[in-house]
């Protein structure tokens, strides 16, 4: 079962659960999909393209958090801990730092590029080929920062 059919069916079974938190987030990740199909004209029916759209539904979701958080809103940030929560269970599983390190190495290594800021650009984007949707962008930015640094072992 493809990501788009597990989404519907996870969908039915909310509503007949009477699971509304549940029901409303596959429903809107269902109609952020619809959305980007309809702009580009496109049926989705490869999961990559879908786990980036609830990627970026989760991103969306805890950049809210932080400002959620400042404006004290804490009824606002428990539902979208859950929805994130719901979110991230139709996503891959992501690589750890100590596997995003060791690829930064091992890409570095065949590169070259042993530190310097001005290989950044070079070695982000040698290193997120390799990692796609395994790891996520921030994270390795982070780790690619602290490896042209110095700051790895």
């Amino acid at each position: 079962m493809g990501l788009k059919q597990q989404l519907m069916a996870d969908y039915k079974e909310a509503m007949k659960n009477a699971d509304t938190v549940r029901k409303n987030t596959v429903n809107m990740v269902r109609a952020a999909i619809k959305q980007h199909e309809v702009d580009q004209r496109v049926e989705l029916e490869d999961d990559a393209d879908i786990v980036k759209i609830i990627k970026k539904q989760v991103k969306m979701r805890t950049d809210a958090l932080e400002d959620f958080a400042k404006a004290g809103r804490d009824d606002m940030v428990e539902g979208y801990k859950k929805e994130i929560e719901i979110l991230q269970a139709y996503l891959p599983e992501e690589m750890s730092a100590e596997q995003i390190a060791d690829k930064v190495k091992e890409v570095a290594a065949k590169m070259g590029i042993t530190d310097g800021m001005k290989n950044m650009g070079a070695l982000m984007k040698g290193v997120m080929a390799e990692v796609k949707d395994a790891a996520d962008g921030s994270t390795v930015n982070k780790i690619v920062k602290d490896f042209l640094n110095g700051k790895l072992d």
